[in-house]
């Protein structure tokens, strides 16, 4: 991985980097208390919890790694199917001591591999406040209805995400279309996480994330629909202007879960972390008090 584009300034904040299961993670984070574990999508990274960072909400401790191949972390030993990188995070809770009690955040992919990961092990987790994705119980009829959507971009980044991401201006393009009105990023804090995707093992790393996707986790979802049960407690967030993945997608009435919300916010798009970081943050701060 190149080195050309520096890690953005946080005030406060503590860098490190962890060794898990092949992975050289770097790993941000912020504050004391009780573990909160924040999960970033494409195409961002650890410093899309900029915010919470920056201020941790009182007895909250902010840990935000860069995922797999993304960010700063190393590349991924694996083509990035979704249970390889909840193995690559659940390693990384291991090798920071993160064994119970952790409240769990993400956003995009971020959400879509802490579904597993609370699935898997929900014993590690107090609760899960999951942004703007679909959980994994969608029934197929709702899925096709909404297909179009994947079929927008998807098939675009699975094929020539590389020299996409690396040489055109398309995520910034992504990134204003993405914003619901008057919510856009500055400019910097857009080239911040798009000069990223320069990098040649960050495009790479988007790029896996798509076609795995599609090639073999659609057609296996497919064939295997998710049967197990969330016993976590899950509070859904989520942006109702997202044109990418349609709120229909995170429905409670087909949440396979003993204790899950959903709370649709109105004038926001998918980019919710960074268009309503305040009452992403509020919500962190209701369900650390409510999973006490």
């Amino acid at each position: 991985m190149t080195a050309d584009q520096e890690v953005p300034a946080i005030p406060n904040v503590r860098r490190s980097y962890v060794e898990a299961r092949g992975v050289r993670f770097h790993v941000t984070e912020a504050g004391q208390g009780h573990p909160v574990l924040a999960l970033h999508g494409w195409p961002q990274h650890h410093y899309v919890y900029r915010d919470l960072l920056a201020d941790p909400p009182e007895g909250l401790r902010i840990i935000a790694p860069d995922l797999p191949g993304y960010g700063w972390s190393g590349a991924a030993p694996h083509r990035w199917a979704k249970d390889d990188v909840a193995s690559d995070v659940l390693a990384l809770m291991d090798a920071m001591g993160l064994d119970k009690d952790v409240l769990l955040v993400g956003h995009d992919w971020g959400g879509f591999i802490g579904y597993r990961m609370i699935l898997r092990e929900p014993e590690r987790f107090s609760g899960f406040l999951v942004l703007n994705i679909a959980h994994p119980w969608v029934p197929k009829a709702v899925v096709a209805r909404h297909a179009w959507r994947l079929l927008a971009y998807q098939p675009l980044m699975a094929s020539v995400g590389v020299p996409l991401q690396r040489r055109t201006r398309f995520l910034e393009w992504l990134f204003g279309a993405a914003m619901s009105e008057g919510h856009g990023m500055d400019p910097e804090t857009v080239r911040v996480f798009s000069e990223r995707f320069r990098d040649p093992v960050v495009a790479r790393t988007g790029t896996d994330t798509y076609r795995t996707f599609l090639v073999k986790e659609v057609p296996a979802s497919v064939r295997s629909p998710e049967t197990r049960r969330a016993t976590v407690p899950v509070r859904a967030l989520f942006g109702k202007d997202d044109a990418a993945v349609h709120y229909s997608l995170a429905a409670a009435e087909t949440a396979q879960a003993d204790d899950y919300r959903l709370e649709l916010v109105e004038g926001c798009g998918h980019f919710i972390v960074d268009e309503r970081p305040e009452l992403v943050r509020a919500r962190l701060i209701e369900l650390a008090a409510e999973t006490k």
